[in-house]
């Protein structure tokens, strides 16, 4: 193919739709696409003229009118247009002018047909005029189905491989600066096809077993045979040996059933390794199961702190093996959890028992199990109705202390707005939180909605169950029933808007740290959580979770048909866009932050990111006329 094509082929092949498409099928669109220029100010489509393309956007940029002569949309680079004609008798159905100097790739209407007809994919990104959001995310998903982690993940290396009529002596000296200490030995053919392949050559060979420095031992040494006995006559010839596909699970069962310490891996019968039991123990040891077992096993707070890196080796791990946003959420909110029980725990040992009931409240992605790898603390101290501040509040400003302090040495930097059980202001008797729940209620401004956003997602880590269910329960029947509420904090999320242009391109921030990047957070899943929060507030939802709160509000008839469903997966992709670059940050021994760099992601992930901001903005425009200021004030009204 020569230059040009390839140049064209490689252009398809980053945007959507095309980037699913096969080698063959890249190849034969690039090689029969026709090139058009396009000066600005002239016209590429009158409606209801014939059309027999579908038109793709090289460079330049196009505006696509209604048939009322109003703007249907704008496009710039990688932008279709012309498909709906396509579909509907071969006509024209916008008109399309060119705005700037315009660069058009025309594929044919046949080729339209054959992709339309046989690529799902494409079919749907066609109907739908936009990436379907979520495509990787599905895909995310499938793989965290399988979450069992498959056993070919351990294999690092070729296995030892000895043949069965060589000497022990010759075989020792290759063990020797072996790390696993461990090799199959093989013999020509055999009679057992699970084990038998065939290599480089084409020679048939038969795993016959694995041999150890233990049967060097026990059948060499301990039994007195010469030195050049073959290694076929010592090696365990009951060989146990898993598929590579088989999970961390099975491998484990297999080794605990037959009693061995190792197994070989088979990948279409041809051995790819060796693995022991200490190489899925040490793996197992990364998970973050056992790393809440390290927490509380700890017994001192600098303890704690050394597991730091164990936590982001976690994470890593986790997104490394496709888990989903979700699922890394749970674990590090999990393991946040159990850092603040232990150090309560090792608090309240020093310090002796609490004098009245409490409960320490966690706020913010900790309390909706959606925490990344860059977070701060939101915490506070809800106090059983007895507590007399003259006898108590020293007990409880040292207890705070001390887990603030060891939360920030883990790696929770203390919260900037001093939203933390170390301010007073924040650890009160449960009488004066459901004052101050009801005070933003009633009444909203700037600095109660604030509070309202960070304190409405809240959930109990450590004492008195009872003590924070009274104030989930007040914020769910209260908080709906106030219009004035709803409204009001609709239109303060709309403060946050994401970063798309009205050519849809990404507007980068420019602050001389984070020059051409884009704080996910700040732009994204921050303003989606908030607005999420709010048709929660609205149908009563107690969920804390916002993908559980999205799953209630889908139940009710505040959103459109396929709006939660859409909004859900746009949490999804900025929400792994984040967790990604944090990721990369740390394994190129950065630290981590929110902000992505759009040129360095994918082009398929960028076109998500795109329609998940896109879906953000259309939501909340949504929102002020889904929540509107009422008229007569601070009235109530039921749902």
């Amino acid at each position: 193919m020569d230059p040009e094509l390839l140049d064209i082929r490689r252009h398809l092949g980053e945007h959507p739709p095309f980037d699913g498409l096969t080698d063959d099928q890249l190849d034969d669109i690039a090689s029969h696409v026709e090139i058009s220029y396009y000066r600005a100010g002239s016209q590429i489509l009158a409606s209801g003229q014939p059309i027999a393309a579908l038109f793709y956007v090289r460079s330049g940029a196009v505006e696509v009118y209604r048939r009322s002569g109003d703007l249907f949309d704008r496009l710039g680079e990688g932008s279709l247009f012309g498909h709906y004609g396509l579909l509907r008798g071969r006509r024209a159905q916008y008109p399309a002018i060119a705005i700037e100097d315009t660069l058009i790739y025309a594929i044919d209407a046949d080729r339209f047909d054959a992709l339309y007809e046989t690529d799902g994919d494409f079919a749907d990104f066609i109907e739908l005029g936009r990436p379907r959001t979520g495509t990787s995310v599905d895909s995310q998903t499938r793989n965290n189905d399988r979450m069992a982690t498959r056993i070919r993940k351990l294999v690092t290396r070729q296995p030892l491989i000895a043949e069965s009529d060589a000497s022990a002596h010759d075989v020792a000296r290759q063990l020797a600066d072996e790390p696993s200490a461990a090799l199959l030995v093989v013999e020509p053919q055999g009679d057992d096809p699970r084990y038998t392949y065939a290599d480089a050559d084409g020679a048939l060979w038969q795993v016959k077993g694995i041999l150890t420095d233990a049967d060097f031992r026990a059948r060499l040494v301990a039994e007195g045979r010469p030195v050049d006995t073959p290694v076929g006559e010592i090696v365990n010839e009951q060989l146990v040996a898993v598929q590579s596909d088989e999970t961390m699970q099975e491998a484990m069962l297999a080794m605990l059933r037959h009693n061995v310490h190792h197994l070989a891996v088979m990948h279409r019968r041809r051995p790819i390794g060796v693995i022991r039991l200490e190489d899925v123990v040490r793996y197992e040891t990364q998970s973050s199961l056992y790393l809440i077992e390290s927490i509380f096993s700890q017994r001192h707070p600098e303890g704690l702190a050394r597991l730091l890196p164990e936590v982001r080796n976690a994470a890593v791990r986790l997104i490394r093996e496709g888990a989903d946003s979700r699922t890394v959420g749970t674990a590090l909110s999990s393991i946040g959890r159990s850092f603040v029980r232990r150090l309560l725990e090792l608090a309240e040992a020093e310090l002796g028992p609490p004098p009245v009931p409490y409960a320490f409240m966690g706020m913010g992605s900790m309390a909706r199990n959606e925490q990344t790898l860059v977070t701060d603390q939101d915490n506070a101290l809800v106090l059983d109705d007895r507590f007399d501040p003259q006898q108590h509040d020293d007990y409880f400003a040292a207890l705070a202390q001390r887990v603030s302090d060891g939360l920030d040495a883990c790696g929770y930097a203390y919260c900037k707005g001093g939203i933390m059980a170390t301010n007073p202001r924040w650890r009160q008797p449960l009488w004066v939180w459901q004052r101050y729940f009801r005070s933003w209620i009633q009444a909203p401004n700037a600095e109660r909605l604030l509070h309202s956003n960070i304190f409405f997602d809240l959930d109990n880590l450590y004492g008195e169950e009872r003590l924070i269910e009274t104030l989930q329960t007040l914020i769910a029947t209260e908080a709906g029933d106030s219009p004035a509420f709803l409204a009001a904090m609709s239109r303060n999320a709309l403060n946050r808007t994401p970063p798309i242009g009205f050519f849809r391109e990404f507007v980068t921030e420019k602050d001389g740290q984070q020059n051409d990047s884009i704080n996910v957070k700040r732009r994204g899943t921050a303003p989606l959580t908030d607005l999420i929060r709010i048709h929660a507030l609205a149908c009563g939802s107690q969920a804390q979770n916002s993908f559980e709160r999205l799953a209630d509000i889908k139940t009710t008839s505040l959103l459109g048909p396929g709006v939660a469903d859409r909004l859900s997966y746009s949490l999804e992709v900025l929400s792994l866009a984040r967790l990604r670059d944090q990721v990369l940050d740390i394994e190129q021994e950065r630290e981590p932050d929110n902000n992505i760099e759009p040129r360095n992601v994918p082009a398929k992930q960028r076109a998500e990111i795109k329609e998940a901001f896109r879906a953000l903005s259309d939501a909340q425009k949504f929102l002020r006329f889904r929540y509107p200021m009422p008229s007569g004030g601070l009235q109530k009204r039921g749902r």
